[in-house]
């Protein structure tokens, strides 16, 4: 059997900064990725990169600029709201689109080079004793870090059900030609058809976008539906391949466990659910479970508590506007607001896409534009 100080199943976002912050925490420890598939792989997503999620991996001792390198800042976000309401502005902070194979990818190198080991193995069974964590009988490990995605292994090993469908998404996604006049501009448009639901192209800065259209699965999404939404909310857009994926949404999320097992990403049900951003969450939740790890037996209860500590007002305001945003008007007014307002626009995008609060301001601006 071979033994690491900390396992770590997943070579994603979520993986790869665990592994690094472990490496920064304790530079003797020994750190083993698991993965079921080879690096560079494509993983199903919007491709957006949020500045935080580069500034916690910056903070991690990684080069953030070589993980976008070739890929231009994308400055502005357009916003459409569910009653035809569009806001058009410049992002306090510009976001990066990559395509995942590619992030993912050079991430995952560089944490290599660090000194983190990689082992191709799809995962089938984890079985925790007092003293270390066993992985199908082939690995050893003193804590084991579950990030392995939406279909977790992990979980279902700590027994740890699936969200319900009305917590859980469903996106499919595609490359398609970017849409006239979207050059550096993120494009996101909601519909009050089958609200909530919206659809996203965010271009790449070679003439291609990433585009794609979710909804929530309590509503008997379909995959013809799914297609349907995105040409009705993104015409003419002709992409090529679609493919699917499950968002596990942040207010599903389940309790994490004490002891040697600790979930990250995904497999946390970390999912932004007014965005289906999930990469901030990922590196960071995998950083601060990385940081947890040295602590052994203990680390479940030092993952949860850093957690609460750093997204814990976060996911409160996310699961709160989350929740007035069943009503469609009050997404519109919020747009309305966000298009009044930088400050409310800027303010609504930090929610949404890394660990802002439901400020004041927001709530003012859009009761005031209630109809």
């Amino acid at each position: 059997m071979e033994h690491a100080d900390v396992v770590v199943v997943g070579g994603g976002p979520a993986g790869a900064a665990c592994a690094a912050a472990v490496r920064r925490a304790s530079p003797a420890s020994t750190v083993l990725v698991l993965d079921r598939a080879d690096f560079p792989r494509d993983k199903v997503c919007g491709d957006g990169i949020a500045p935080e999620a580069l500034d916690v991996l910056a903070g991690l001792g990684l080069d953030a600029a070589a993980l976008t390198d070739g890929f231009p800042a994308v400055p502005r976000l357009r916003l459409t709201s569910p009653g035809g309401t569009t806001v058009e502005r410049t992002l306090h902070r510009p976001a990066t689109v990559v395509p995942r194979a590619v992030f993912d990818g050079r991430l995952l190198a560089q944490v290599l080079a660090g000194g983190a080991a990689f082992r191709r193995h799809t995962v089938r069974r984890v079985t925790v004793h007092a003293t270390h964590v066993d992985v199908d009988g082939r690995f050893g490990a003193g804590v084991l870090v579950g990030a392995d995605g939406a279909e977790s292994v992990v979980r279902r090993s700590l027994g740890l059900a699936a969200n319900g469908p009305d917590r859980q998404a469903v996106a499919l996604r595609g490359y398609a030609a970017e849409l006239p006049g979207q050059a550096g501009v993120q494009v996101i448009a909601t519909t009050a058809l089958r609200w909530p639901a919206y659809a996203w192209s965010f271009p790449l800065g070679d003439g291609r976008a990433n585009v794609g259209y979710g909804e929530l699965v309590s509503g008997g999404v379909t995959r013809a539906g799914l297609v349907d939404g995105l040409h009705r909310l993104l015409p003419g857009v002709q992409p090529g391949p679609l493919r699917a994926h499950r968002l596990p949404l942040s207010p599903g999320r389940p309790r994490l466990p004490d002891g040697r097992v600790l979930l990250a990403g995904d497999a946390q049900s970390l999912i932004n659910p007014l965005t289906g951003e999930g990469i901030f969450y990922a590196v960071l939740s995998g950083a601060l479970a990385g940081a947890a790890s040295v602590a052994g037996a203990g680390a479940g209860s030092v993952h949860r508590r850093l957690l609460r500590r750093r997204l814990g007002r976060h996911l409160r305001a996310s699961g709160t506007a989350w929740q007035l945003s069943r009503w469609p008007a009050v997404m519109d007014a919020a747009v309305r607001a966000a298009a009044a307002d930088q400050r409310v626009f800027d303010d609504v995008v930090h929610l949404g896409l890394a660990d802002g609060r439901l400020t004041v301001r927001t709530l003012a601006g859009a009761a005031r534009r209630l109809r």
